[in-house]
Order: structure tokens, then C-alpha cells, then sequence
């Protein structure tokens, strides 16, 4: 029994992602530790959440109102002296990928080539002189949206042109990449699920757009890396890594989304796993997924990276690497790990409120 510590999670029933939550409370439940959920949509959230030791959010990108709503509860509950998940070392690029640029280059990581424009007349001279094929990236979406190969100066001079224009949806639309969607349904219990949802997705989305800003005053390229046929996933929490592959879909070129994963740790290569634990120490994470591909010469290359991701996914993978890359057989959900390093915190601050030395383990 976990006797002091009292943990608040935020409560996002009645939304239709996929919910962190859960597994914390069931968690929590089995190991003593006491907690509660917490609607941090409330006007007197903060009063709230005085006598708590800790608040964990599962910040979802497709939910523009966490977006908007989150960072300030969760920087505000830090000034309350509550241990938070995420931190915002680990969340101030999410969703961002001109944020996720800046960061990985200040840390120099391999990044594929990624190239910003602010002004119009700088991004077309920039294009003039480019090699094709190049891939443009919105900043935000996930699951390979608002992503597309352009292979000629007309195309690129065209999104120039919205770009600096009218600008682009901040949120997806909600049929965007559909027959990938419908394809990882799998079977008509899958599809029938699916459709049973649309209408109170439909719902959703509507009101999400009227949240969402758009995209306009700058565009993002990335160099194409030809000849992958899969890219490589490692998600890191604290000492723990997991890893599997996604393979491209068919037709194209982007394998995030695909939904056709491959758990073979002999296809994730080492050098993948020791770069995701070198990047999550370097960028303050507490938790990280990195998205890598191969240059023709077999480099590993950093495509995006975020702290979210499907746990399931996770979970599935057959065990996972420690940081002496050793491997560990065995299911484990990323949330167990989440939740046991924020505890951690947590009774380290207990230990430096009460005059003591907290460990550096």
C-alpha cells in the first residue's frame, strides 16, 4: 500500500478516443495508490486539485479542446507542485512538426532534412532549386494526414500558393484517408463498428473544427527517402523500450497509419532502440515515440516523433529492450510504466519536502 500519495486523472468519458485512463485507475487500484478522476474542463479545476500529488492527462491530438484546454492545467498544476504526465519537456512540440524540427535539430539528431518557410517568395526560390520528389507536412496530424509526396515545382508552387492564401484545415476531415480506415476494420464486425460510431464522430468533429485554427503563413518539406518498404516505431518510457514495424501501405509511400504492423524484435534494428533512449534523455521526455526511416545507405533517420501513440500497439509488441539494449520477454502497457516513473517523482518529492536527499535512481 502506497500510503500519501493521491494522483488525479483527468476524465475523458464520453469521448471517442482511446482512453489512457483505465488502465491507470485499474492501476492504481491494484498497487494502493489512491486516486480519482478529475473533469479538468471545470472553471475551479486548480482548487480542485490542491492535495493531489500528481495529475495525468492522455492529451489526444485529434481533440483540439485538449489542446487548448491542457497545457495551461497541466503548467498550472506544476505551479501547485503536482508532479504532471506529460511535462512539458515532453509535450510542448506535440503535434507540431515544425516544433518537433527545431527540437530535434537542437539536440542533433538525424533528422531527414526538413526545411521551414515563413514568407512565400523564400519558400519558391527555396523550391526552384529543390529535388523531387519531396514530402509536404501540415504541422499537425498523425497517422500519415496531411502528408503527400510532391513531385514537381507546380505542385509545391500550388500548396505555396494556399499556404500563403486561404490556408488549410487545422483539423482532418472526418472521411480524410478512409480506405485506410475502413481497411484496418479487418472484418464486418470491424466495419459495422465503425459505422454504428459515425454519427456521434460526425458530431465530434464538427464541433472539434470549430476549435481548430487553421494552417496558413508557413510550409514545411522533407527530403524523400527512397527505398523504404517499412519504417521503424520505438516508443520509450524511462528505462523501457518498445519496438516494432510498420510496413508502407500498398501504392504509396507512407507507412504510419497503415495499421499493418510487424512484431518481429529482429526486424527493429539496435540502432533505432539506442537512438530513441539517446533522444528521450536528451529532450527531457518522459515518454516518446520516434518514427525512423533508412537513407540508401542504411542511416537511420528520424521522420516525426511524439510522446502519444496507440498503447495497444504497444502492448502487443512480444517485450522490450532495457537501456543496455538487453531484451525482456513479455506484454506490458506503456501506461504501467507511465504511471510507476510518476509515482517515482512523486515520492521523490515527498523525500525533498521532508529534508531528505531524494535518490538518483
Amino acid at each position: 500500500m502506497l500510503l500519501g500519495i493521491r494522483l488525479a486523472i483527468f476524465d475523458s468519458l464520453g469521448e471517442s478516443i482511446e482512453r489512457w485512463e483505465p488502465r491507470w485507475v485499474e492501476y492504481c487500484h491494484a498497487h494502493g495508490i489512491e486516486c480519482e478522476l478529475v473533469d479538468c474542463y471545470r472553471s475551479d479545476v486548480i482548487s480542485r486539485l490542491r492535495g493531489f500529488d500528481g495529475l495525468l492527462w492522455h492529451i489526444y491530438y485529434g481533440r483540439p479542446i485538449h489542446r487548448v484546454v491542457a497545457q495551461h492545467v497541466l503548467r498550472a498544476a506544476e505551479y501547485l507542485g503536482l508532479a504532471v504526465f506529460p511535462n512539458e519537456r515532453t509535450v510542448w512540440y506535440y503535434d507540431d512538426k515544425v516544433a518537433e524540427k527545431y527540437a530535434l535539430e537542437a539536440v542533433q539528431a538525424p533528422l531527414v532534412p526538413t526545411y521551414v518557410f515563413y514568407h512565400k517568395e523564400e519558400a519558391l526560390a527555396w523550391l526552384k532549386e529543390a529535388t523531387y520528389p519531396l514530402v509536404w507536412k501540415l504541422r499537425g496530424g498523425a497517422g500519415s494526414c496531411n502528408v503527400r509526396l510532391v513531385r514537381s515545382y507546380r505542385n509545391a508552387r500550388r500548396l505555396c500558393d494556399r499556404a500563403f492564401g486561404r490556408g488549410f484545415p487545422g483539423a482532418a476531415g472526418y472521411l480524410a484517408d478512409a480506405r485506410t480506415k475502413f481497411r484496418k476494420a479487418r472484418n464486418l464486425v470491424g466495419l459495422w463498428g465503425k459505422l454504428c460510431r459515425m454519427p456521434q464522430r460526425l458530431r465530434e468533429h464538427r464541433a472539434e473544427g470549430r476549435l481548430a485554427w487553421r494552417e496558413k503563413g508557413c510550409i514545411l518539406f522533407q527530403e524523400f527517402m527512397p527505398g523504404n518498404t517499412f519504417d521503424t516505431r520505438i516508443a520509450v518510457v524511462g528505462e523501457r523500450a518498445w519496438g516494432f514495424t510498420r510496413n508502407v501501405r500498398p501504392n504509396d509511400f507512407r507507412a504510419s497509419g497503415s495499421g499493418a504492423i510487424v512484431y518481429d524484435p529482429q526486424r527493429v534494428g539496435l540502432d533505432c532502440v539506442g537512438l530513441g533512449f539517446e533522444l528521450a534523455r536528451a529532450l527531457g521526455a518522459q515518454s516518446l515515440a520516434v518514427d525512423f526511416v533508412r537513407t540508401p545507405e542504411g542511416e537511420p533517420k528520424i521522420v516525426e516523433m511524439s510522446y502519444g501513440y496507440l498503447a495497444k500497439a504497444v502492448y502487443d509488441t512480444p517485450g522490450y529492450w532495457d537501456r543496455d539494449l538487453r531484451w525482456h520477454e513479455g506484454h506490458y502497457w506503456p501506461q504501467d510504466a507511465i504511471l510507476q516513473d510518476l509515482v517515482a517523482e512523486v515520492a521523490r518529492n515527498q523525500q525533498g519536502e521532508r529534508g531528505q536527499v531524494p535518490s538518483a535512481e
